[in-house]
């Protein structure tokens, strides 16, 4: 979240910024409160003081009136302070709310806009795959070789859910340990994450856990829930700790299964294993100090591409506009990859993101650095980029790599995980 202050100072900046995300947040009453709350703070420590001062001429020799009159007035003083103490704690539960809800600031860079139609092209690599046979999606070819199957998990799980199996179980293992040791040899270090957070960790990453708006599957009668990317447990886990500013940055792969309601997700676009309630993810995360953040948001989209280019997958890279963006990140890029088997001819589908998201979620989360021995501990950066997520990357695989006879070439930097060259019908 945004420093109190910062935005109380900055209060035009701020409402100007939640315009351009299409927020809407009660700001007239934010001020109200914190001048309240301001002015209750004064009366809690003037009541405090006067409790005090009839203390100590307690003390003192006393007649009895003089004596029953100082108990009187400290007994109306701890009532005074009680009703004051529970309503500074009202104002501050308010003040907090609306304070949560304030997105985060906006690189001045990142365009203006509602929706992702307004998202800008950065740059493209390589063109459009084009075939001289009727192209088909992923689940025509999951289905025709036998290594996606829907219909059984709707029996088992439900809707969106879905089986992998011989090739296409190969191809997701794959994905992840080729993602996995790009990322090793680059200094990250490789965690299996939890799949659950407690609610605290999700609200201080920016996820709604409860609620009609979530999109988060919580579990009843506990304070967990499912984690909807591995963002969530690798932010929770320097919660509430000072990390020495030499141990910076801290990088790291994390590898998670991810679980998503997917609420209102429906037509073409969300066809096959575009939008599912469960798929696996590496992803990556960087610790950073603030000085630092923006080239780390530049390496984590450099990796990205790399990461696609070695499958050698066409792709574009997308300014994320302002009303696009979570309410976390300062700015974002997404990588969009061509599915050839999206809509009527092929469309560019998204398949990883990467946020600065400054220190909004360290403030949340309560992780600060030490820029010094000895010295005060500020608030460091936390960025956070998707290597891999396995079933979108499966989709432009199978799709861009699909042949005439149905089978699928397997890309050369994935043959030595998969131990074939092809993806043929499961037997």
């Amino acid at each position: 979240m945004l420093d109190l202050r910062y935005i109380t100072e900055h209060i035009d900046e701020v409402r100007e910024n939640c315009r351009n995300r299409g927020v809407r947040v009660d700001l007239d009453r934010l001020m109200e409160l914190t001048v309240r709350r301001s002015a209750l703070i004064q009366q809690v420590e003037e009541v405090r003081r006067r409790q005090k001062d009839v203390a100590q001429r307690m003390k003192g020799k006393l007649d009895p009136d003089a004596r029953h009159a100082l108990v009187d007035e400290g007994r109306d003083l701890k009532s005074d302070l009680a009703a004051g103490e529970e309503e500074r704690k009202s104002v501050q539960d308010e003040l907090d709310e609306l304070q949560r809800q304030i997105p985060n600031m906006t690189h001045a860079d990142a365009p203006v806009g509602r929706t992702d139609e307004d998202n800008v092209q950065i740059r493209q690599f390589g063109e459009p795959t084009r075939f001289d046979f009727p192209a088909r999606d992923h689940v025509q070819l999951g289905e025709d070789l036998g290594i996606l199957d829907f219909e059984r998990a709707a029996k088992t799980t439900g809707q969106k859910f879905y089986f992998l199996k011989g090739g296409g179980a190969l191809l997701e293992l794959a994905l992840t340990q080729y993602a996995v040791r790009l990322l090793t040899q680059e200094g990250f270090i490789p965690v299996c994450t939890p799949d659950l957070a407690r609610d605290e960790i999700l609200s201080g990453t920016g996820f709604n856990p409860r609620g009609q708006e979530t999109q988060i599957y919580s579990i009843e009668n506990t304070e967990l829930s499912l984690i909807a990317t591995a963002e969530i447990t690798l932010g929770g886990m320097l919660y509430d700790e000072i990390v020495e500013a030499d141990r910076l940055p801290l990088l790291y792969a994390g590898v998670s299964h991810c679980f998503r309601t997917e609420a209102g997700a429906h037509g073409k676009a969300s066809k096959g294993l575009y939008r599912v309630h469960q798929f696996t993810k590496v992803e990556m995360f960087a610790f950073v100090k603030p000085d630092e953040s923006d080239a780390m948001h530049e390496r984590i989209l450099g990796l990205e591409e790399q990461i696609f280019q070695g499958l050698g997958i066409p792709y574009r890279v997308v300014d994320v506009c302002t009303g696009d963006l979570g309410g976390p990140a300062y700015r974002k890029y997404d990588i969009e990859a061509w599915m050839p088997g999206r809509g009527e001819a092929g469309e560019w589908g998204e398949v990883t993101s990467t946020s600065n998201c400054t220190d909004y979620q360290a403030r949340r989360l309560k992780i600060r650095y030490r820029p010094e021995p000895g010295a005060k501990p500020e608030f460091l950066h936390m960025l956070n980029g998707t290597a891999i997520a396995v079933s979108r990357a499966w989709i432009a695989v199978v799709e861009n790599y699909q042949q005439a006879d149905g089978t699928i070439l397997v890309p050369e930097v994935l043959r030595p995980y998969m131990g074939t060259d092809r993806i043929a019908a499961l037997r």
